[in-house]
């Protein structure tokens, strides 16, 4: 249900125990304690400040990648999509442009941005399913690039508000990994993204090539949260899952998707549990018959309903 801002100065809005499966792709889970829309930065520094210090927090986007169980999410979650949402060209010169993006952008749009500025180099973006706060926190990357190739810096913010820009020399940087070298508590929103001018138009052209190479290769058409699984080093997750015979693999409501083994649909009214428990026989089974451990690219978070395993 919707509640009246009980913080004094906030200019967000505020929902108390708010249905997940409304903010998440799979369109599954239970309810979030509190969901928060900040107005802006600022106004997300002020609610951040006003937390219990020992109450959970999580920052999400277009909730692409993120399995929220059905007994729901104790703390705060805080919703960028729709809120933190400003992208700029930054500086252009005779070589190079920045653009700035805040975290609650889609990626496909930054793709876009760019490319309408004659700025080229982030067309791989257009076929990611998230936001730029998502992207730049998982190093996110498809068809041979990644995030972190062409963000130059970010703006973060810790559980006291306080907002500082980061360099890309700050992070620990690997595949669909990130993190800082100093142990912190910090939230992505927004980052510097720099490009190298071209040709706009076959920018744009390559953009929509891309998307025809997903709609193509990826089930669109069904609630999924993108790659359940990270690429093992020289191989691909889709080919052993699909080696193992689990392509259209069924359990419950959740689905082994029939046009891409690496992703799990929503096949009809699937619990959060029926998708975890099938990523989790996805993973034994790869291991038994492969001898791989597939590593979880999807986050998970939140408590299973009383009697679950």
């Amino acid at each position: 249900m919707s509640a009246v801002n009980p913080q004094q100065g906030l200019r967000g809005e505020l929902r108390l125990n708010e249905p997940m499966a409304k903010h998440v792709s799979w369109r599954a889970g239970g309810v979030a304690e509190q969901l928060y829309i900040p107005a802006d930065v600022a106004d997300m520094a002020v609610y951040l400040n006003n937390l219990p210090a020992d109450m959970p927090v999580y920052c999400i986007g277009l909730g692409s990648n993120l399995l929220v169980r059905d007994g729901g999410v104790r703390g705060a979650v805080i919703l960028l999509h729709g809120a933190l949402r400003e992208i700029r060209l930054e500086s252009k010169q005779a070589s190079s442009g920045v653009i700035y993006a805040e975290a609650g952008v889609a990626a496909p749009k930054l793709a876009r941005f760019a490319a309408g500025h004659d700025l080229v180099g982030a067309e791989f973006m257009a076929g990611i399913p998230g936001t730029v706060g998502g992207a730049l926190a998982m190093n996110a990357g498809c068809y041979g690039s990644e995030t972190w190739l062409i963000a130059s810096s970010a703006l973060t913010i810790n559980r006291q508000g306080q907002v500082r820009k980061r360099e890309r020399a700050e992070y620990e940087l690997d595949y669909r990994h990130v993190a800082l070298r100093e142990a912190n508590e910090e939230w992505f929103v927004g980052g510097w993204f720099e490009l190298q001018i071209g040709d706009g138009a076959a920018s744009k052209q390559v953009i929509k090539d891309l998307l025809q190479r997903r709609i193509a290769s990826q089930p669109l058409g069904q609630p999924n949260a993108g790659s359940v699984f990270r690429n093992p080093q020289g191989d691909f997750a889709a080919r052993l899952i699909e080696s193992c015979g689990l392509k259209g693999k069924l359990l419950g409501g959740a689905q082994v998707s029939t046009k891409h083994a690496n992703f799990i649909v929503n096949a009809g009214q699937a619990s959060a549990a029926d998708i975890e428990d099938l990523i989790d026989l996805v993973a034994t089974t790869v291991a038994e018959q492969c001898g791989v451990t597939l590593q979880r690219e999807v986050r998970v978070i939140g408590d299973r309903l009383r009697g679950e395993a």
